[in-house]
């Protein structure tokens, strides 16, 4: 089964000095070796990091009609950063992923099943049975 192992830190706290601070430095070689240990257990199907929330831009639609504003959709401390997509057989498999992946500071990961995620598996099989 897929799960997105969600991403959600401060990033004006924890890298107030952008990109070329050592924090930042940091924790790109920690989800470095991250990556690798995903994998290596052959459960890592993608993945990547985002720029600073301040950088998004918003479109929200309301009434019908859409609107466009700088910034995240919504107003918290923590921004999503990142995500990985892992594909591991249970929740707590991938729990147990979510807990090992690096955070500066305080923070978050939302692990969530991916849609149709649970059916994927059984296809493949499928297909390859059919030599396609």
């Amino acid at each position: 089964m897929q799960y997105m192992l969600l991403i959600y830190e401060n990033d004006v706290t924890a890298y107030a000095d952008g990109e070329a601070g050592k924090a930042w430095q940091e924790i790109v070689e920690a989800h470095g070796r991250f990556a690798g240990d995903l994998v290596q257990a052959g459960v890592m199907r993608g993945g990547n990091g985002l720029k600073r929330a301040d950088t998004a831009t918003t479109v929200r639609r309301t009434a019908g009609a859409h609107t466009v504003h700088d910034g995240p959709y919504a107003e918290t401390r923590e921004q999503l950063g990142g995500y990985y997509l892992i594909d591991v057989p249970d929740l707590d498999q991938a729990l147990a992923w979510a807990r090992r992946l690096p955070l500066t500071g305080d923070g978050a990961v939302e692990v969530r099943p991916v849609l149709g995620s649970d059916e994927a598996p059984a296809e493949a099989e499928r297909e390859a049975a059919h030599g396609a």
